[in-house]
């Protein structure tokens, strides 16, 4: 049996802007994607069938077998879940003449349908984690173009991942960073060298946020406030926070915040607490968060906020 452990961490949005929508559903899109500290851990097993066992095996098409255990008895141990797709998918691609056993343990930390890419990263993390207990020596663009079949999320989890588990081996590749531009339909990545140095507020209303209906709902005429990337990006090269809270703005507000009021009534409570400009929703939500001057200042405000909504943590940005 082989075995590795890895630390599977989420994002947040820095800006999120949608440019247009494209002819096959997708949306045209560009954001900067920030790894955050708060993460899952994830145990991937490989346990290789003996000759004898090989030999006594069924049909060809279970020579590998995916077992997903988890401590959320909620969480999906089947194909619903990106950690079991991830598996499938290296199994097709490089599971030719292998027989046995991959068995993925996910301890539940980033909050589900948050906005967070908590299941992108569990995703990331099988596939790095593969890649490792197969020697199959994949470098982060091979693993990325991977990922980009699983969702626009897991190829930036692979890049942050790769970056941030050093025992990986991939810290040094060109493209393993923890904060990145996201183009394209997402997935279209640009690593940035500086990112964001901050502590962080995560508070997640307790109610689901559908991505789709999210980009579908969004009235694109109707944007009035966008962000200016090229500003952004030099912003945090230099930590000029003033222009970095600026430019903090994520166009699909203009749709979740409207069609669901707790997720408004959260920002707006956040802002209070927090001030005005350092507050922002990642993703399509509904998750909101909020930069903080001191881990002391976010600790602070987490004890608040946990009062309404228990999904509620303290962290900061990976550098």
């Amino acid at each position: 049996m082989k075995q590795i452990q890895l630390r599977s961490y989420g994002k947040i949005n820095l800006c999120l802007d949608v440019l247009r929508r494209l002819e096959n559903g997708y949306h045209e899109v560009e954001m900067i994607m920030q790894q955050i500290l708060l993460c899952d851990d994830l145990s991937v097993k490989w346990i290789e069938d003996s000759q004898k066992a090989a030999e006594q095996s069924g049909l060809e098409d279970e020579a590998i077998k995916i077992e997903v255990s988890a401590n959320k008895p909620w969480l999906p141990r089947d194909q619903r879940n990106l950690a079991y797709q991830a598996a499938q998918r290296m199994a097709e691609l490089y599971g030719m003449g292998k027989r046995g056993k991959i068995r993925i343990d996910i301890k539940k930390r980033i909050p589900v349908a948050a906005g967070l890419a908590g299941g992108s990263g569990n995703g990331a993390a099988v596939l790095h984690a593969l890649n490792v207990l197969w020697d199959l020596h994949l470098d982060v663009k091979e693993l990325c173009q991977v990922g980009s079949s699983l969702g626009s999320d897991v190829p930036f989890s692979i890049m942050g991942q790769a970056k941030a588990n050093t025992e990986l081996g991939l810290s040094e590749d060109p493209l393993a960073a923890h904060c990145a531009v996201a183009r394209g339909t997402g997935t279209d990545l640009q690593p940035l060298r500086q990112g964001l140095k901050s502590h962080l507020l995560l508070t997640k209303p307790p109610i689901g946020v559908s991505t789709a209906e999210v980009y579908q709902g969004l009235e694109l005429k109707a944007i009035e406030r966008r962000p200016d990337l090229p500003q952004l990006i030099k912003a945090l090269e230099q930590r000029n926070y003033k222009i970095i809270k600026k430019n903090m703005i994520n166009v699909l507000e203009n749709f979740t915040l409207t069609r669901y009021p707790n997720v408004m009534y959260t920002k707006n409570k956040v802002e209070n607490i927090m001030g005005k400009g350092a507050v922002l929703m990642s993703g399509s939500g509904p998750t909101i968060f909020a930069l903080c001057r001191t881990r002391k200042d976010a600790q602070m405000a987490c004890e608040t906020l946990k009062i309404d909504n228990r999904e509620t943590f303290w962290t900061r940005t990976t550098y």
